[in-house]
């Protein structure tokens, strides 16, 4: 036990007359290895950007909101009214009628 744990440690296996097999199969793991990590790596980095993504989406959601109640504010008549009544213009008194205009065939 202790000959075969000598020989583990100087790393035998790597120079005996079967090391093709074994350099074959370190270098099988080792490639395994990396691609295993630069998946993992890829992995995160769309997880990251899913979630950037998420943020910015509920920054324009609210952005929307904010603007959209601006504009109803703005269209309201009293708004309209108000700001139209510092150049002089004010609403009419009268209503509008409709103008018709017989057309003879």
């Amino acid at each position: 036990m202790k000959k075969g744990f000598y020989n583990l440690l100087r790393a035998n296996f790597l120079i005996s007359r079967d090391a093709v097999n074994n350099w074959r199969f370190i270098v099988y793991c080792t490639l395994l290895a990396i691609i295993m990590i630069a998946s993992s790596h890829s992995a995160e980095r769309k997880v990251h950007e899913i979630a950037q993504l998420h943020n910015e989406v509920r920054e324009l959601r609210s952005e929307f909101v904010d603007r959209r109640s601006a504009l109803m504010k703005i269209k309201m008549e009293s708004t309209i009214t108000r700001k139209m009544s510092d150049r002089g213009v004010g609403p009419s008194e009268t209503p509008p009628f409709k103008i018709r205009v017989n057309i003879p065939e």
